[in-house]
């Protein structure tokens, strides 16, 4: 890497202190703590990552509860709370998506047209043609297009400059696509930065624009950002490390702009339970369009956990099934899921292994479910 950081070796000491003075009558069985089950889930999950923190955050209705492990900075006592900002990665793909199918309800984007209706030019050449790549392709990944962030994060000489979202697809779209149109599934943050630039050409503004006019303003998310012109968040953030033993902070380390409208969201855990719950209760788009996001690929190549349009679908452990989405950023992995009967839950840890141990593989393939989704899954079930 260009950015030099020094190399924090980090030793965690439990101490556990009991004193007992005198002589008392026997002590009342203490009821079990509420939520054990997602305590030891995210314990689980921040030991397995031998992670710095992890915090879990629940909705149900109009109630919420959250629980913490461990802390949000290397060196401090400091709890991982529901009002703590992350790096939320491909979470941002279930906002654009969003965005996308109330586009779609308005009649300003029909998801069955080319890509090149509202693109022209732009997904052309290199084995490409955009009039053969439907928008709805771009949203459940059958396009074919190759990832961008094979080669973006992976680059040290892209982390020394802004990129503006077409930028971002040109780096994608130098790549050979991985199969025609329809003819397959794979995972690609290149279809999502498309998407971002046909909400900027159908709508005359920028995606982060219509993001906080959409979908930040609306649902009340105070925590919910793109950051723009800086790697620095603002005060009220979990600190995100890559590393085992040792670990190197990379908070402001990896430009943000790379993320854009695939990953580039900041937000927490408070702000990404509200929109998972009201998007999957019908308040962001109508049941209609709902139902078409939660329709998933089927053909060549499908993924063995469903996905739609920007989400994806987790079988619950307690019976049913919710809808959300993984996210991975350096240094940071997340998980939001949510029900259609209006319960929501958010984990996070704020560790991501460069060697192996996140819970949805490459920083390229956050999209399904893993172990943090498991801890993810507890804590929507958790009823105690």
């Amino acid at each position: 890497m260009s950015t030099t950081s020094k190399l924090t070796r980090w030793a965690v000491a439990l101490v556990t202190a009991a004193a007992v003075t005198g002589l008392t009558a026997p002590a009342a069985l203490a009821d079990p703590p509420a939520h054990a089950a997602t305590q030891a889930a995210i314990d689980g999950q921040r030991s397995a990552r031998a992670a710095i923190g992890a915090g879990a955050t629940v909705r149900e209705g109009n109630t919420m509860w959250s629980l913490t492990s461990g802390t949000r900075m290397l060196g401090q006592a400091l709890p991982v709370g529901p009002e703590h900002r992350v790096r939320a990665g491909s979470l941002t793909k279930t906002f654009t998506a969003a965005m996308m199918l109330q586009l779609a309800e308005e009649g300003l984007v029909n998801l069955d047209a080319s890509v090149e209706t509202y693109l022209p030019g732009v997904v052309q050449g290199n084995g490409y043609d955009g009039r053969n790549i439907t928008v709805r392709q771009l949203l459940n990944h059958s396009s074919g297009i190759f990832d961008y962030v094979e080669v973006a994060l992976r680059n040290p000489q892209f982390q020394l400059r802004q990129f503006t979202l077409a930028q971002v697809a040109a780096l994608g779209l130098a790549n050979p696509p991985y199969f025609a149109p329809g003819q397959g599934w794979r995972y690609s943050g290149t279809n999502f930065i498309l998407a971002g630039m046909i909400i900027e050409a159908v709508t005359k503004r920028g995606w982060i624009e219509e993001l906080t006019t959409r979908i930040i303003t609306p649902l009340g998310l105070s925590t919910t950002m793109v950051p723009v012109g800086t790697k620095a968040l603002p005060q009220g953030h979990v600190r995100g490390y890559l590393g085992r033993v040792v670990y190197l902070d990379v908070t402001q380390m990896f430009e943000p702009s790379i993320g854009g409208s695939s990953g580039g969201i900041v937000t927490s855990g408070q702000d990404a339970t509200k929109f998972l719950q009201a998007l999957l209760t019908g308040k962001v788009i109508p049941p209609a369009r709902l139902a078409e996001m939660l329709t998933p690929f089927v053909g060549p190549g499908a993924p063995e956990i469903a996905y739609g349009l920007g989400i994806s679908r987790y079988p619950l452990p307690c019976g049913g099934e919710a809808w959300g989405h993984n996210g991975l950023w350096p240094g940071y992995e997340s998980n939001a899921i949510a029900t259609t009967d209006g319960r929501a839950a958010f984990t996070t840890v704020n560790v991501l292994d460069p060697f192996g141990g996140g819970s949805g593989g490459s920083l390229s393939h956050g999209g399904g479910p893993g172990l943090l989704a498991n801890a993810t899954m507890t804590a929507l079930c958790d009823k105690s």
